[in-house]
């Protein structure tokens, strides 16, 4: 970029106070995208991943439903409540997600793919870590129980700034309302507020770790549905209001995601905050699943990589 550019730049940083992106990001962010993300807290990036990719990204994990691959021990497979007791149910018709793939050289491929962090760079800066990796699949006719209620991400994460994370998350199959696409509330990330989360008053119905909003309009009339075809790929901010629906439909809906960090964001402790529920419920599963007593921004710290650039206090 020229130094009048440059300088043409900085004016417009200046004269539209950005704050959701970095100045940098203006080599590859339009103006125009850069003034969406600070408007409504997201984007969508057409075609970012390649078809071949999420070709192999789906086989490894149809291959890890078919058990030709074992899965890493750090790796958390997950059925859904509504078919786990089901012992008839076989294949990609059998897990929800796949959590913690940081260890899978298949799709932690996706995490470092080199097109998806240049647009992660123009929110959390050169140094990156990835933090949250999820492989989402939601089966035909499963129920209620793949529903993820309105929620924001932060309250699952013990570290700041808030606007140094960002999620990318790329559908694998065509995803569109009635499959349960993703939904947003366009510009909730700017109310600068994590709200208090539980679990949806059907309890019992709802899957593990699907928290939702609590004690607060929700804005379901104001809510944007991401739909999106295979390949494109949705950026957006921890304080988002979203969640999705659930799939009606007679096909797969699957999309793979991670949360990625300033490698330069830092820690903070939870206890007696509203995220305390939360770091009891990590650290309880933690506990059964490795006999230890493990502390909450510990288990981030284990999840945790970095992807680009130099590490730091993250």
């Amino acid at each position: 970029m020229s130094s009048a550019n440059r300088r043409i730049d900085s004016t417009l940083n200046h004269l539209n106070n950005f704050r959701y992106t970095l100045p940098e990001s203006s080599d590859l962010l339009s103006l125009e995208q850069r003034q969406q993300y600070e408007k409504d807290g997201f984007i969508i990036v057409k075609g970012l991943i390649s078809q071949s990719e999420m070709d192999s990204y789906r086989k490894r994990f149809i291959d890890i439903c078919d058990g030709k691959v074992i899965p890493e021990k750090t790796m958390l497979v997950m059925k859904d409540l509504a078919t786990r007791k089901n012992k008839d149910i076989k294949g990609e018709l059998k897990l929800a997600k796949l959590q913690d793939f940081q260890d899978d050289p298949v799709l932690f491929e996706y995490c470092k793919h080199p097109k998806l962090l240049e647009y992660v760079k123009c929110f959390t800066g050169p140094n990156v870590k990835s933090m949250h990796t999820m492989f989402i699949n939601k089966p035909p006719n499963v129920g209620v129980s793949s529903t993820h209620p309105m929620h924001q991400d932060l309250h699952y994460f013990p570290f700041r700034p808030a606007d140094r994370i960002v999620c990318a998350w790329t559908a694998i199959d065509k995803t569109f309302i009635e499959n349960g696409c993703l939904f947003v509330v366009p510009g909730s990330h700017r109310a600068d507020e994590l709200l208090s989360h539980g679990y949806h008053e059907w309890e019992g119905k709802v899957n593990p770790m699907y928290h939702e909003l609590k004690g607060a309009a929700k804005g379901n009339d104001k809510k944007f549905f991401a739909e999106m075809d295979a390949g494109d790929t949705i950026f957006f901010h921890p304080l988002l209001h979203h969640g999705s629906g659930p799939n009606t439909t007679k096909g797969f809906r699957k999309c793979i995601s991670t949360h990625f960090a300033s490698a330069n964001c830092h820690y903070i402790d939870v206890k007696g905050t509203i995220q305390e529920n939360i770091a009891k419920e990590v650290e309880e599963i933690a506990k059964r699943r490795f006999g230890d007593a493990v502390p909450f921004d510990f288990i981030w710290k284990v999840r945790s990589r970095l992807v680009a650039g130099e590490d730091g206090t993250l």
